[in-house]
């Protein structure tokens, strides 16, 4: 599944290495002969100065080299120091959500913006794309790009408060229950609009007391009751996104005026460099264009399922599917919805839900069985501050984040996860990707701080999905004791694919679509008068998936997303998708797997973790392209939607026998959206004040056409 992010401020804001018991002046010259080493070897690798790093970033007069390597190294020490600061409050206010942790996280992150400013003013008196020495010219193509940072101090304030407002926004959104006993309309439908509106004697008709996290997540992953997923998921929308909108406005100006003090285009642009590639956005459209085809068999194929189960007075037969009934509560994976999809109703489901709470399985003992599965491959256990800081269950006491995510305290030695996990199969596959973040934190941790960073976002997000790959078959399953008697059948097979396509492939237009929205809002190919109008345009024409009820431009339906009002671009797991798989055949090749890639199981394989190694331990010292050719000895520079294809191919033929008579793709113009009928106690009083102040009028105006007509002498008959 999709699970959370690697928690680390952008790379030109991080740190090099500590080490647990170095006296800092042990320390600081460690980082001296690290950072000295690196440099020499780097240069020695380095074939040509385009390979190495960007041409972006602002450069002076200062032709010093040796100057310039002594800055680096002074850099590296005090960095380690104001990014640990500003990880502690930024951990204390995510897992403890209050005004005065926000407060003080948000001092501690202006302190680390205002050291950054002048580390960055400092760097860019050197005229560091004519140094020597590769390394260093691409450890400057990074520090001369200020990134928000670049904003004058009274601006870049707002920006960091209006993120951490929504933020807080969306992770303190509650909504009322459903209660089909209230608010009946005329014809007996559900009024999905008035659980949360006034009633005539002032009185609030619920208080709104389920939270995403695990209330509302449940309901829509177990509900399947049409009435109740749709009033949960218009709800939520109303709590956590609409009050976003005038926000989010404000930060995509602010967003774009850092930008643009930083020498790029438009935000988007800004967010794209990260690839190190001028047709990015290009690639990703080719990419989507060769996986399209499977998505809509899949599509096509769930549709079907779901009408048998919903009707099609829910269900259309050609058009997209009400994004409310596919089991999540922005329709980005399916895996809820296997239970009334399944291809095969005999053979076992790979679930282990039940297993691991028969087995007296905790959330913490779900992470030991996931850290056993890395250090299987000769990688690093985790630190023992890990288990005595990490947060793996939800609070009673207090609000915390829950959004899952790996966090690396930028001194080598501190590495956490925030997860409210529960104990199931999902909770399990999400604990491998999480320290799958952490292994590699873990890995390039002797990289100078710079490069402390994975080789594009999507590798990050990549490595723990890699692992789960392995994880999650019934074959590994059943080696760590989960699971019993592994059919080998077609059907389980065909079973087994079909609920990693609910995770993996559904998920592919979601990934994609997200930034393709917010590039257009950057860039102002779409105004801020149509940014929901462009949101469902989008969720129709890639994905397939439509509003289950009416939207306009009041609401702000993207913003009930965490990395909308978080800031977090997403495109990198579209891109972390297609390179586990890249990452999962050649892992399985180094393994010396034989037979079917959806078989492979990588646990154990001390050749799979040398590889694994080799590439992780690069972090950003190389250009992606580079790590990928580490990967597959040469073979690619390129993401390559083959292994994904080859992966899924046994369920594509078995989709399209299935689908003969289905309409493959959908009709917009077909899509099931209900109506608001009736009226609402608020419009019933907006409706009497309006014809009151009608009335008004009309008896003036008789008033005055009576008065006019007897000074004039003449009557309404008369006026011919």
């Amino acid at each position: 599944m999709l699970a959370g992010v690697s928690v680390q401020p952008r790379r030109e804001e991080e740190v090099l290495l500590s080490s647990v018991g170095s006296s800092p002046l042990r320390l600081a010259t460690k980082k001296m002969i690290v950072l000295t080493i690196f440099v020499v070897v780097c240069c020695q690798l380095s074939a040509t100065k385009a390979a190495i790093f960007s041409e972006k970033g602002i450069e002076g007069t200062n032709t010093n080299e040796v100057e310039a390597i002594n800055f680096l190294r002074q850099y590296d020490g005090e960095a380690s120091t104001m990014c640990n600061r500003f990880m502690e409050a930024s951990w204390n206010f995510n897992t403890n959500v209050t005004d005065f942790n926000r407060r003080f996280m948000l001092r501690r992150q202006l302190e680390w913006t205002r050291f950054h400013r002048l580390k960055w003013t400092e760097a860019t008196t050197f005229a560091w794309k004519n140094f020597t020495t590769p390394t260093v010219r691409r450890m400057f193509s990074f520090l001369t790009v200020l990134g928000k940072a670049a904003l004058p101090e009274n601006e870049l304030r707002e920006l960091t408060t209006l993120i951490e407002e929504m933020k807080t926004t969306y992770s303190t959104a509650k909504i009322c229950r459903y209660d089909a006993t209230r608010n009946r309309l005329p014809d007996g439908d559900y009024d999905y609009y008035a659980d949360l509106e006034i009633s005539g004697d002032n009185e609030v008709l619920c208080a709104p007391t389920l939270s995403l996290e695990p209330h509302l997540t449940q309901i829509m992953s177990t509900s399947r009751n049409p009435d109740e997923l749709r009033y949960v998921w218009r709800a939520w929308r109303d709590a956590a996104g609409k009050p976003l909108r005038e926000k989010y406005i404000r930060f995509v100006e602010l967003t774009n005026k850092a930008a643009l003090l930083n020498g790029f285009d438009d935000a988007g642009e800004y967010w794209r460099s990260d690839y190190e590639t001028n047709s990015f956005a290009e690639d990703l459209e080719a990419l989507w264009d060769t996986l399209r085809p499977l998505y809509q068999q899949l599509h096509a194929y769930v549709r079907s399922k779901l009408r048998t189960v919903y009707g099609e007075e829910n269900v259309p037969v050609r058009g997209p599917i009400p994004a409310h009934l596919l089991g999540n509560m922005w329709a980005q994976t399916w895996t809820h919805v296997l239970d009334i999809t399944i291809p095969y109703t005999g053979p076992a489901t790979v679930d282990v839900t039940n297993t691991l709470r028969q087995l007296g399985y905790q959330p913490v003992t779900m992470f030991r069985l996931a850290e056993e599965f890395f250090t299987s491959l000769g990688l690093d256990s985790m630190p023992t501050t890990f288990w005595q800081k990490s947060l793996f269950v939800k609070p009673n006491d207090r609000e915390v984040v829950c959004h899952a995510s790996a966090w690396d305290f930028c001194n080598g030695f501190d590495y956490r996860i925030k997860q409210c996990a529960q104990v199931t199969m999902e909770d399990l596959i999400t604990a491998h990707h999480e320290m799958g973040h952490i292994q590699y934190d873990i890995q390039y941790r002797n990289q100078p701080f710079i490069f402390r960073d994975g080789a594009n976002p999507g590798f990050h997000e990549a490595v723990g999905d890699v692992l789960a790959l392995s994880a999650s078959t019934p074959r590994h399953l059943q080696t760590v004791g989960l699971l019993s008697n592994v059919d080998d059948s077609y059907e389980t097979d065909i079973n087994f694919l079909f609920n990693m396509a609910l995770d993996k492939i559904a998920f592919l237009p979601f990934g994609y679509l997200v930034d393709k929205w917010r590039w257009e809002i950057f860039s102002g190919d779409i105004s801020t008068s149509e940014m929901n109008s462009r949101w469902w345009e989008l969720r129709n024409s890639i994905q397939g998936v439509s509003s289950p009820v009416p939207r306009d431009e009041e609401d702000f339906d993207a913003g009930a997303k965490f990395h909308v009002p978080a800031n977090v671009p997403y495109v990198r797991y579209f891109v972390s998708f297609i390179i586990q798989f890249q990452f999962h055949s050649e892992l399985c090749k180094a393994a010396g797997h034989t037979g079917p890639l959806h078989h492979c199981d990588i646990y154990r394989s001390q050749e799979a973790g040398r590889l694994l190694k080799n590439v992780l331990s690069l972090g950003k010292s190389r250009p992606w392209t580079d790590a990928l050719s580490v990967l597959t000895n040469g073979r690619t520079r390129k993401l390559d939607a083959g292994p994904i294809l080859e992966y899924f191919g046994p369920l594509l033929s078995w989709l399209e026998s299935q689908n003969k008579g289905e309409f493959i793709g959908w009709d917009q113009s077909e899509a099931i959206v209900v109506q608001q009928v009736g009226t609402t106690n608020a419009s019933i009083v907006t409706g009497v004040v309006l014809g009151f102040v009608a009335l008004v009028l009309l008896v003036s105006l008789i008033v005055y056409a009576v008065t006019r007509c007897k000074r004039t002498g003449k009557s309404f008959n008369a006026a011919t």
